[in-house]
């Protein structure tokens, strides 16, 4: 049993109802009518009986009490009900109330015994003279401690049954049709549970071999059907999600390095074949070396962060004087370009994190700030403490990004088309670690930015030495 399907078990647990079922109503049925039913045919033979013998008791063999027997007899007729009053008791030891001619008893031996003792007997077998069951009772009648004669009164046990064998055929149609209403119920309480599970058993099927696209109706009858649904559609969701990055990082990943390695290749044909001057050609394939290592080189960072492999270095830092370190790297950069550079910055400010990761955001963050503004533009950085965080703001006078563009910015090779190219020398992996990096330091990367007027890129950093860095 331990490998069948829930439909087999269903369908087993349905049997073993039906059949406690009809046990169940065969019982009730013979309880109803052997016990109940009879029992009261018995009660009320019981009571007849009591009133005429106590009539006796009274008046003895009088004319008011035969008058009463005479009464009984004829209104007990309809019932089927017998009442015989002998003197003699022993007539009931054969069947000579009936027909003297018959030997066969009436009572027993034992019976009558029960009878000389003033006890009441109570009998259930076939009638000697009628030749059919009959319930019967009979009743001593005693005067001066001696059995001077019996009551006996008695009916067909056809007569007992016959309303049951009337009502038989509504019983059994009523025994079916709950027996059909329980089959139905249980069919369908099934079905509502093994289809929502062979619909996910074909969709996981569907799934292993890389599709998707396919849901699960969340409209089951069944509640808890409809949240394993949802969560199902949720995983699907997530897993298309998942592939469907996995194969733009992979196609990403192949045009990034196919790119400087096509230059490669080509100005190393072109030098093998003298026609490009050696030294220039010598130094555009050191430029895509170098583009190609700061390629892999970043995507194994992102694979650290995002893996969480690489250890992040808790410890105290001054991040006034880090972003003063960092400024000071870019001093010919800025000075090239004529780009302004102003700070105000807390320099009582301490905060604990990686001092090499740290860096590194703020490095790719002014190296994005300065690339992507014009001569003669502004670059602004401003270090404040707010609501028990560091706040960094990095704004410039750029290009700007668009605002459908906003929500992606962070994502692993992604470009806005306007202003920020390939040809700007970036891999399109910046963001992306730096949106890793403060994720690890359990901060907030924040990047609004309006076209033609410029970008204010915001970090916010917890500054409490007790927070758990991820």
């Amino acid at each position: 049993m331990k490998n069948w399907s829930i439909q087999k078990k269903l369908w087993l647990s349905t049997s073993i109802i039906i059949v406690a079922v009809t046990l169940i109503f065969s019982f009730l049925i013979y309880f109803l009518y052997e016990n109940l039913y009879i029992d009261k045919q018995i009660e009320f033979l019981q009571n007849q009986g009591e009133q005429l013998t106590q009539l006796y008791d009274e008046e003895g063999e009088s004319s008011s009490f035969l008058a009463q027997i005479e009464f009984q007899r004829q209104l007990n007729e309809p019932l089927g009900v017998t009442t015989i009053f002998t003197n003699d008791p022993m007539l009931l030891s054969s069947g000579s109330p009936f027909d003297p001619l018959n030997t066969e008893e009436l009572i027993t031996f034992e019976e009558r015994q029960k009878l000389l003792d003033g006890e009441i007997v109570t009998l259930i077998r076939s009638h000697p003279h009628f030749h059919q069951d009959i319930l019967g009772m009979a009743f001593p009648i005693i005067e001066d401690n001696h059995l001077s004669g019996a009551l006996f009164l008695s009916m067909t046990l056809s007569d007992i049954y016959e309303p049951f064998q009337e009502i038989q055929f509504y019983l059994l149609v009523s025994i079916l049709s709950i027996l059909l209403i329980i089959t139905l119920t249980i069919y369908r309480a099934g079905h509502s549970i093994t289809k929502p599970l062979f619909k996910m058993k074909a969709l996981s099927s569907k799934m292993a071999k890389g599709d998707f696209s396919q849901r699960i109706s969340e409209k089951e009858s069944v509640k808890e059907f409809n949240d394993l649904a949802r969560s199902f559609n949720q995983l699907s969701h997530s897993l298309e999600l998942v592939e469907k990055k996995r194969n733009e990082f992979l196609a990403n990943v192949s045009h990034e390095l196919r790119t400087p390695l096509s230059y490669m290749k080509g100005y190393i044909e072109a030098l093998q074949e003298g026609l490009f001057e050696k030294e220039k050609g010598l130094e555009i394939i050191e430029k895509e070396s170098k583009r190609l290592e700061r390629i892999v080189h970043d995507l194994l960072d992102l694979a650290q962060l995002e893996g969480e492999s690489y250890p992040i270095h808790k410890e105290p830092i001054a991040f006034s004087q880090l972003i003063i370190d960092v400024t000071s790297s870019f001093e010919l950069v800025l000075k090239k370009k004529q780009i302004t550079l102003l700070q105000q910055l807390d320099d009582d400010m301490i905060i604990f994190g990686d001092f090499d990761r740290l860096e590194q955001v703020v490095r790719n963050l002014l190296d994005n700030a300065i690339q992507y503004s014009e001569s003669n533009k502004k670059v602004r950085i401003k270090l404040f403490q707010s609501n028990g965080h560091a706040q960094l703001l990095i704004e410039d006078e750029g290009v700007g990004i668009p605002p459908e563009d906003l929500s992606s910015i962070t994502e692993r090779f992604y470009r806005v088309q306007k202003g920020r190219t390939r040809k700007a020398g970036g891999t399109g992996l910046g963001l992306a670690i730096v949106s890793q990096i403060v994720k690890r330091h359990s901060g907030e990367l924040v990047i609004d930015s309006q076209l033609q007027k410029g970008t204010i890129v915001t970090i916010s950093l917890p500054l409490d030495s007790s927070h758990e860095i991820e």
